[in-house]
């Protein structure tokens, strides 16, 4: 039986912990620098007009942008790369919501989390490993997130960062 999350408790709370869709153990905080690792990776959810921009990964579906942190580059500044790399999109507005930890028991990585309004879509003649943007109207809760989409997208981190967004950026 799953409980309900009270959002106020979560985000009073420093860590939440639960597994991910490949059994990893995953520790997720909204506060800045909550792990001895620095993030290496970034996910970017990102707001175009009233629609959700997602990438089309080549290997594993439709998901939020995001990616490895090149050297010399802050996490601001590649979460802004990546979203245009994979999508096109040009970032208005970035919003640090939070960031997350995976361990599979033999290493770990940490990522930080953003949520990005766009400002416009330019379209590529490349968009890497990925098949380029992808525009939804759909709330993005659970039920929606049928086999088309990625095992990124299917864990208790999106969920809150979603909620988070409707409560506390776009309030």
């Amino acid at each position: 039986m799953r409980m309900k999350l009270d959002m106020n408790l979560v985000w009073r709370k420093r860590m939440i912990h639960f597994l991910d869709q490949n059994g990893n153990k995953v520790s997720f905080s909204f506060e800045k620098h909550p792990f001895q690792q620095s993030p290496k990776h970034v996910f970017v959810i990102c707001r175009y007009h009233q629609a959700w921009l997602l990438t089309n990964h080549s290997e594993r579906g439709y998901e939020f942008p995001g990616g490895k942190v090149e050297e010399g580059e802050t996490i601001e500044e590649s979460a802004i790369r990546e979203v245009y790399e994979e999508t096109g999109g040009i970032v208005e507005s970035l919003h640090y919501i939070g960031q997350y930890k995976v361990d599979d028991g033999k290493s770990s990585f940490v990522k930080a989390v953003f949520y990005a309004e766009i400002k416009e879509i330019v379209p590529k003649d490349n968009y890497l490993e990925t098949y380029g943007p992808v525009l939804t109207d759909s709330t993005l809760s659970k039920n929606d997130l049928d086999h088309t989409y990625s095992f990124i997208m299917k864990d208790e981190m999106l969920q809150l960062c979603l909620s988070f967004i409707r409560k506390q950026i776009w309030n």
